[in-house]
Order: structure tokens, then C-alpha cells, then sequence
């Protein structure tokens, strides 16, 4: 069966209106007439007889000449021409009764019947042709058929041969927890006796989880690589139309080509597009037919296959909080495999494993890029290799060096520098405002070290003041949250010391402060009044939605007062810092208009703060 496409569509469509037209041409052919003055031609003729007959309406007269007629080079038996008003009728009429002309009553631009329809139904009638040929075809289509609508219920997934899988598992590096959860499946695919002898039965459906970038879908493609059979892979959103039961078609489908070609794997990528609970998170009136419908055709695949076929199912999701309970239970994606975000050791496995075709400096060390990219997961990892190979590329270099690294880290972190033209007084307030946020963070007890302050503006911001934690961190302490509330107050206390007036350019230092303390009071517990409850809905779910937890407006006072507190008192104490500490903040400044880039040991030197730690090197 061909494959139905939309140009297959347009080129049948053009052929219907060709045969429309040549129908027309055959059996009611257009007429040459040629169009001649009323004097002299037409009078003279009809004064030498050369007039059969004519027809008019109004003042348009057609007929047929006796003999051919050439008029400006068009030579026909048949005619027309317009009868002036001022022409005298009566001596005309005279004239053709006297010369035997056929004077005929009906209209000039009558049709016969044939013609009319022709005209009038021919396209509509080969469009209906048309649309109740497509309709059969898609009748026969869903029976194993094509057709155009019949397409619509075929599966959009792509099917990767096992020949034609080349990633493994030794592609895959930072996250060997995960990695070491899928070998069982692995060895399941490649040796299914193995299990069923002992009774043992797979996981139907894996469940990938973790934050975006974190390599879920090159894990899942590992898998099928290592076990040797077929991958089919789509994304959740695919199988969603605006038709409901379209997307359940697809999902009936897919499963009878993975049994088919079994053993097999089935990846279903964003799998919270259509596995969102029923009835809860997907809107206030309630959830999606078709979607909803789509994880119902789902469910019932996932418990209808024979586990002993080979085909595993492997989902992806970066919110598995939001995962219909009926997916997650025994039977279906009973297998939860958490992908997390790597430590310093694995993100120098990830630069190693994206570096082994870019050739490196001897001055380039993985372990210390490793140590300053903290929080960054693999997607990061692979941009930032790429981009310091672009940069090296750029410069002209032969290999990529470490600077070429250390910039393009910047670039990512902190955004691409931007060449505007700034007053010296906007300079100088930047300068306070970055140094201010420099001198608090050197003096906070628990703050992340500085590494490097700048003038110089990049992306939406105007200067840049980048801490890092030494070590990877994944959990912080009141104090610890407070000293980040700090920093932040820094560039807009400093600017009201100095300047007695703030301006704009706190605005994301105030979004991070007001995130922070929020948190703290409502999600954390970090508030002696509102004190260890849960005041802030769970992520993806607002007040108004179902199954959010109500709040009363005498907790919400309490929320915004206790929030007004926390931050009051850091403001307080951030101003007592700054001023104490005046003459730091001013060298540092001067540093920075002169410098408009300082390094940790520089940034540390001109505040003239003595360093507790070792920098880490990039």
C-alpha cells in the first residue's frame, strides 16, 4: 500500500479539476466568435446577405454569418455586436426582413442542460467523488488499509533497528546508579529463559525520572543498544489530536508493532503530557477526553501483553509527582529508576565522555572543570564542551585550551557580555552595587565563596556576581539560607549607602530574596510561628485547583508577616555589615571601574579580605 501524503492529496486533487476542464472541452466546447463593430460590418453584411440568423438581449447581438468573416485577424462563421441606442430599430428590423434573416428569441448566453451542469456541479460533484473515495480507503484502513484519515490512528513513533543502535551504555557516564537499575533489563531482553525458568517475571514498564538534561532518553537508548532489539521511541505529545480517540489508536498500534517485532523496547518520552492524574491536576473543570482516553488505551496495553513477549516499556518524566496513581502501580511502570544530577566525579566522567573526540591542552583539567560546574547535568556538560570547542575554534587555536573553557563557562553562567555604552555614573553605581554583593558574601559565615565580579554586562544583567559552593550541595541549613537572603540584600543596601536612593536594578536580587524566605516559612519550616506545616500547594498545583490544601486569611497574614520578618532582619543586618566595612566596599569598587573584571584572588585582594579557602580553578 503506498503511504498517503499531503502532496499525493494535492496531486490527485489537480487531477480531478484537469478532468473537469477537459470533460468540458469535449462535450460543451467554447464557440469562437469574433466581436465586429455594428457599422460598418454588421450592416454591411447583412445588406449583402452573408447573415443566417441572429439572437439578441438588450443591445448585444449574437449570430452566425453565412460565410466566414475576417475581423482583425480573426476569421469565424460566428459574431457578435453591440446595437448603439441612437441606431433607428425600425429600419434595422426592416433590413433583416428584407435579407431572410433568422431572428431567433432565446437568450445569447443560454446553455444547453449539459453544459450547465458541467459548469454549474462538475467540481463539487468530483470533489463528493473525491471524499467518498478517501472515506472507503480509510474504512479499509482501519483493518490494516492506508488512508488518509486511516493515518491518523497509526502510530507516530520511530522505530531505530537493533543494527542501527550505537550507543551503550559506555555513553552514558555520571549516573551509574540508574545505569546499574537497568542492567537486570538488559539481561532480561538477552536472556528471557534465564528469568522465566525461575519463575521470575520483568518490570512491564520502567519509569525514568529526573530533572530535564539529566540524559533520561540517552539511558533509555543505551538500553536498547546493550540488549540488541528494536527501540521504538515517542514523545507523549504525539499521540494527543484534537479528534478524541485518535491518540488511544496510536497507542493500540504501537503496542501491535513492538509485539511484533518483540523483544523489543518502547520509550514514551514527557510521559506527564498524558499521564497526569485523572480527574485531578488537569484543570479545574477536570482532565482531557482525549488525553484521559489515551491513558486508559495505555493502562489497558500495559496489562493486556504477555511479559514473556520481550517488550518492556520505558517512560520518561521530569515530574513524576503528577503521575496518575494507576500508572505507578505493580503491573505497569512498577520500576521507578531516579536519574539525578551528577557529583563532581560524575560530571568528570560526562566531560570525559564528551571530550573524546575534542582534542584538549595539556593545561585542560576535566577534574577541576568538574568541580567548578556545580549543579550543571549532562546537557549542560555537552554545551559546555561545545562551546569552548567554538570558541577555540574562533581564536584559531589547534587545540581547545583552558581558557577557551573558562570563557565559555562564563558565557553559559553568566550570559554573553554586551557592548552598550554606560555613563560613569551608571558604572559606578554598578560597581557599588556588584560590590556590595562581593564584600557580603567574602564576610557571611555559610555564603558560597566569590569567584569572580564584574562590570561588565552580560545578558539582561548589568554586572555579575558569581558564588559557587566549594562542594556539591544538596541540602542547606537555616543559616546557611539566611546568608544567601544577605548577599542578595548586598547590591541594593550598598547602592543606598552610598547613592541614599535605590533603583531598578534589584529587581532579580528581590525575586531570589522573597523565593528564599517564602520557602523557608512555607515550605520548610524554618518559622517559629507558622511552625512545621506545609503552607505552599504542591508543585503544579495552585489554590484554586483540586486536592490543594486551603489556607485561611489569618495563615496568609501570618505567612506575609513572617516573611516581611526574615527579610527585614537580614536587611538590618546586611546594612550594619556595609557600613562597618565602608572602606572595603569603596576599594573594591575602584578596583572594579578600573579592572571591570575581577578573579576570586583579585576580588579578595582589592577588598583586602584575607581568604580561608583555595580557589578552584577552572
Amino acid at each position: 500500500m503506498i503511504p498517503w501524503s499531503g502532496r499525493r492529496f494535492i496531486t490527485i486533487l489537480l487531477a480531478l479539476f484537469l478532468l473537469n476542464w477537459l470533460i468540458v472541452a469535449i462535450f460543451a466546447p467554447a464557440e469562437k466568435r469574433i466581436k465586429v463593430p455594428y457599422n460598418p460590418n454588421f450592416v454591411e453584411q447583412v445588406e449583402k446577405g452573408n447573415v443566417k440568423e441572429i439572437s439578441s438581449k438588450g443591445d448585444t447581438v449574437q449570430g452566425e454569418f453565412k460565410k466566414s468573416v475576417e475581423y482583425k485577424g480573426d476569421k469565424a462563421e460566428k459574431f457578435e455586436t453591440e446595437i448603439p441606442t441612437f441606431a433607428n430599430d425600425n429600419q434595422l428590423s426592416q433590413l433583416l426582413t428584407d435579407q431572410d434573416v433568422v431572428i431567433n428569441a432565446e437568450s445569447p448566453s443560454s446553455r444547453s442542460l449539459l453544459e450547465t451542469i458541467l459548469f454549474s456541479f462538475g467540481p463539487t460533484i468530483l470533489l463528493v467523488a473525491l471524499f467518498v473515495f478517501l472515506m472507503r480507503r480509510a474504512a479499509g484502513g482501519g483493518r490494516g488499509g492506508g488512508g488518509v484519515l486511516g493515518q491518523f490512528g497509526r502510530s507516530q513513533a520511530k522505530r531505530v533497528e537493533s543494527e542501527s543502535q550505537t550507543v551503550t551504555f559506555e555513553d552514558v557516564a555520571g549516573i551509574d546508579e540508574a545505569e546499574e537499575q537497568l542492567v537486570e533489563v538488559v539481561d532480561f531482553l538477552r536472556n528471557p529463559d534465564k528469568y522465566l525458568r525461575l519463575g521470575a517475571r520483568i518490570p512491564r514498564g520502567v519509569l525514568l525520572a529526573g530533572p530535564p538534561g539529566t540524559g533520561k532518553t540517552l539511558l533509555a537508548r543505551a538500553v536498547a543498544g546493550e540488549a540488541h532489539v528494536p527501540f521504538f521511541s515517542a514523545s507523549a505529545s504525539e499521540f494527543i489530536e484534537a479528534i478524541v480517540g485518535v491518540g488511544a489508536s496510536r497507542v493500540r498500534d504501537l503496542f501491535k508493532q513492538a509485539e511484533e517485532a518483540a523483544p523489543a523496547i518502547i520509550f514514551i518520552d514527557e510521559l506527564d503530557a498524558i499521564g497526569r492524574a485523572r480527574g485531578g491536576s488537569g484543570g479545574v473543570m477536570g482532565g482531557h477526553d482525549e488525553r484521559e482516553q489515551t491513558l486508559n488505551q495505555i493502562l489497558t496495553e500495559m496489562d493486556g501483553f504477555d511479559p514473556a513477549a520481550g517488550v518492556i516499556v520505558l517512560g520518561a518524566t521530569n515530574r513524576p509527582d503528577v503521575l496518575d496513581p494507576a500508572l505507578l502501580r505493580p503491573g505497569r511502570f512498577d520500576r521507578r529508576v531516579f536519574v539525578q544530577p551528577p557529583d563532581s566525579a560524575g560530571r568528570e566522567q560526562i566531560l570525559r565522555v564528551h571530550t573524546r573526540s575534542v582534542p584538549l591542552a595539556d593545561d585542560v583539567d576535566l577534574a577541576q572543570i568538574a568541580q567548578t560546574t556545580p549543579g550543571m547535568v549532562g546537557a549542560d556538560l555537552a554545551n559546555l564542551v561545545n562551546e569552548g570547542a567554538l570558541l577555540a575554534a574562533k581564536r584559531g587555536h589547534d587545540q581547545v585550551q583552558r581558557a577557551d573553557f573558562t570563557d565559555a563557562l562564563e558565557k553559559i553562567v553568566l550570559g554573553a557580555a554586551r557592548k552598550i555604552l554606560l555613563s560613569h555614573d551608571d558604572r559606578r553605581r554598578i560597581a557599588y552595587h556588584e560590590g556590595g554583593h562581593a564584600i557580603v558574601g567574602m564576610l557571611t559565615p555559610g555564603a558560597d565563596p566569590v569567584r569572580k565580579v564584574s562590570i561588565i554586562p552580560r545578558g539582561q544583567a548589568l554586572g555579575v556576581t558569581l558564588s559557587t559552593p566549594d562542594d556539591d550541595r544538596f541540602n542547606y541549613s537555616e543559616d546557611e539560607l539566611r546568608a544567601k537572603i544577605r548577599v542578595s540584600c548586598g547590591g541594593r543596601v550598598a547602592e543606598e549607602i552610598v547613592y541614599d536612593e535605590p533603583t531598578t536594578g534589584a529587581e532579580s536580587d528581590i525575586q531570589q530574596v522573597t523565593g528564599i524566605a517564602r520557602g523557608m516559612v512555607e515550605r520548610w519550616g524554618m518559622s517559629e510561628k507558622v511552625g512545621f506545616l506545609a503552607m505552599a500547594p504542591r508543585e503544579g498545583q495552585g489554590f484554586l485547583l483540586p486536592g490543594a490544601e486551603p489556607v485561611s486569611e489569618a495563615t496568609k497574614e501570618l505567612i506575609d508577616a513572617e516573611l516581611r520578618r526574615i527579610v527585614d532582619d537580614e536587611l538590618d543586618h546586611v546594612r550594619h555589615l556595609l557600613t562597618d566595612n565602608r572602606e572595603r566596599l569603596d576599594a573594591l569598587a575602584e578596583a572594579l571601574l578600573e579592572r571591570e573584571t575581577l578573579d576570586e584572588l583579585d576580588a579578595y585582594a582589592a577588598a583586602g579580605i584575607p581568604r580561608e579557602r583555595e580557589p578552584a580553578s577552572a
